[in-house]
This record gives structure tokens, sequence and C-alpha cells, in this order.
């Protein structure tokens, strides 16, 4: 999801830019509020361990509340999931809770920027765990307490105010500097991929969501071989 504004849109996912290249890490651009991105994470590492791979993820932040100018709204959220939910993904979001939506993002973007300082196998999975917080467990990830906690299970102590701010801004101005359409879009080398695996379409709160079968298995083979 690129924007929570667009009215009526066709997002068709794909690549946009260079040939196929294999590298050791495929980097994505994603706010831990999209729900896409969730499903779209958890499919990456399941095609990961069938395939053996050992590429590693690096999920940096784009914070849609600085793109759209505000944070994503529970409701509109909650229509995405829905539709998740019906067409491609009725074994996720078990625990979302719109009334614990969080009021920002920005901190718990800047304690996996923090998880990252501390080697990239411990950011993939605190970016992993505080999405599975959030989707499934209806955690509030704006509550200071609660990101406390979710760092000690992994030992990364949060960033905090000015300090977590940075972080986000430095990923978010490489993102579009990269001309990051939306979350989640990853890159692999220089290739990149706006949200493979889903085709999406959105009029209102009204989406019509499938599986993108040819964009994600090639998506797969140029990221994992």
């Amino acid at each position: 999801m690129m924007r929570s504004d667009l009215g009526s849109v066709d997002v068709e996912p794909g690549a946009v830019a260079d040939a196929t290249v294999r590298h050791e890490v495929i980097e994505v651009y994603a706010d831990i509020s999209c729900p896409f991105t969730h499903v779209g994470l958890r499919r990456l590492v399941a095609a990961r361990a069938a395939r053996r791979s050992d590429t590693r993820i690096r999920v940096r932040a784009w914070p849609l509340e600085w793109v759209n100018g505000r944070q994503l709204a529970p409701d509109l959220v909650a229509a995405e999931i829905a539709a998740l939910r019906s067409e491609v993904a009725p074994e996720l979001f078990a625990g979302f809770d719109p009334t614990r939506w969080p009021r920002s993002t920005i901190p718990a973007l800047g304690l996996a920027a923090a998880a990252y300082r501390a080697g990239t196998d411990v950011g993939e999975r605190l970016s992993l765990r505080l999405r599975d917080a959030l989707f499934e467990e209806g955690r509030d990830l704006s509550d200071e307490t609660e990101l406390h906690a979710i760092g000690l299970e992994l030992g990364v102590e949060a960033l905090t105010g000015p300090a977590a701010e940075a972080a986000v801004r430095a990923d978010w101005e490489r993102g579009r500097a990269r001309s990051v359409r939306g979350s989640p879009h990853f890159f692999v080398g220089t290739r990149g991929w706006f949200c493979p695996s889903l085709r999406i379409r959105h009029e209102g709160t009204e989406f019509d969501i499938s599986i993108d079968r040819e964009a994600l298995d090639a998506f797969y083979a140029s990221a994992l071989g």
C-alpha cells in the first residue's frame, strides 16, 4: 500500500528496473502497520526455507504516516485485513485489534533500526516479531512498555526520541532516492519489486485482492535462486 488516500486505483505489482541479480540480502522498504507487508514477509520467509536459501532480509523503514501526512486509519486497515483473510491469507491477522492501533509506528521502526545495528539476523527477526505483535497479538506498538518488552526478547534496546526519528528518516530518504513506490517495495540488487505477491484493486474501502502467481514466481527466482 503506497498511500491511504488513493481513492480508486489498480495496483499491478511487479518488477521495475534492471536485469535479475542474485544477492545475499533482500532489501524491503515497508511500514510495520502495512498488512500487505505482513503477508509478503511471511511468504518470503516460507519460500526461503523451502528453497533452503541463506538470503537475509533487510527491512528498511517506509513510514506511511510521513508519506500520507497521517497514520493509517484502523478502519481502513481492518477493511484490508478482511479482504486478505477472505481471499489469500485466512491463517493470518488472528489477533488484530483496531482498538489498540498504534498512534505512530516511528518508535517501532526505530526499534527495528536498533536491532539491525546488532546484526542483519537480529534485525530481521525483530522486524518480523514486531509485525506478529501488531497483527497476531493485538499489541499497541506506540506503547513504550510494549516496545521495551519486545526488544528485550532479542536483547535490543530501543532508540528513543530524536535518535529513533533520525534512523527512520535515514531509511525514508534512502527509499525516496531509490524511487520506492510504496509498502512493501522489495529490492534484489538494483531490481525493484513493488508488492510482488498480490494484485490489489482498491476503491474506497472496498478491496479486491488476489495472488499474482507470475510476479511472485519471478520475484522468488530473482531473490532466492
